[in-house]
């Protein structure tokens, strides 16, 4: 299988080497990286062109392609890049983002190859899936760090606890991107991402194949990225407003009035729940409501 990663570019010089060496260390060499630059002023096009070169005389060369002009923002560049992509999936990895290790890549294709060996043994026919039958989207984690080695915190986008298989899942977060493995042809059938989107439009995307859709992601526990924490917080500060803006306006659209009110007064309630469910604490709550239960039954609560 070819996997396709996808990384965006624009006057981010010395991110773009950190992640264009981290796609030239892979093990696994069935990559065609699509390099997407909006037109940089700082020497991207240098460090692109140097990696070029050096792939050239690499013993298992990569497929490079890549662009520098004008686009029209982040998601532009993203649907141009994936419009390019001849992999069977598609990862987005962007300037300054870097893959945890050399053998990510292996281990990611080997656990797709695992996933689809398994879903294919327990199908009907017992016949060897296609390609578009198999798994719609591979994750795994992504690590944070301040300096790219440290690492302050490993998100699971659930893991085993909070799985992006119901709509509450995307109420409250999202899929990180960047550790994703999505299977091509779910963009012909769901469309590209919303360009009107300033930042949410990977979320939106998201909502639209798992929620609406009904494709299943699969994790696995894999340490796929790196994400550089410096700046993080100018990142969440200024664009928190965009990114809850954002995601009301589509929810409102696409939601009942009644059905979103719900989800405003419970989801919360229920992620205590869950919690509660994962710790075995939950016999203690379910044996309090049972009381209170007993009293108003009793008239002793009035």
């Amino acid at each position: 299988m070819k996997l396709s990663i996808i990384t965006i570019n624009y006057n981010n010089a010395e991110g773009l080497k950190k992640t264009l060496a981290s796609v030239a260390s892979q093990t696994y060499r069935d990559i065609e990286h699509i390099i997407v630059d909006a037109a940089s002023t700082d020497g991207s096009v240098d460090v692109i062109r140097d990696y070029e070169s050096a792939n050239r005389s690499s013993v298992h060369p990569l497929t490079i392609v890549w662009s520098s002009k004008k686009d029209k923002g982040i998601y532009n560049g993203m649907n141009i890049g994936i419009q390019r992509a001849t992999g069977d999936y598609i990862q987005i990895l962007n300037s300054g983002d870097i893959l945890a290790a050399p053998d990510v890549t292996e281990r990611m294709m080997a656990a797709l190859k695992a996933q689809n060996d398994e879903m294919s043994s327990t199908s009907v026919l017992n016949e060897p899936l296609s390609l578009n039958d198999g798994v719609a989207i591979l994750y795994g984690n992504m690590l944070k760090s301040y300096d790219g080695k440290t690492i302050i915190h490993r998100d699971t986008c659930g893991g085993d606890m909070y799985t992006p298989e119901s709509f509450l899942y995307f109420y409250k977060g999202t899929l990180n991107h960047d550790c994703a493995y999505i299977r091509h042809d779910l963009f012909e059938k769901y469309g590209l991402y919303n360009e009107d989107m300033k930042i949410c439009s990977d979320w939106e995307w998201y909502v639209r194949a798992i929620v609406i859709g009904g494709e299943k992601p699969v994790y696995t526990n894999i340490d796929v990225t790196i994400f550089d924490m410096n700046g993080v917080s100018e990142s969440y500060g200024k664009n928190a407003d965009i990114i809850k803006r954002e995601r009301r306006e589509y929810l409102e659209k696409i939601l009942p009035p009644s059905v979103l009110w719900d989800y405003d007064m419970y989801a919360f309630p229920i992620t205590q729940y869950q919690r509660l469910k994962k710790y075995h604490l939950w016999g203690l709550v379910y044996f309090m409501e049972r009381v209170l239960f007993k009293l108003e039954k009793w008239s002793v609560l009035k």
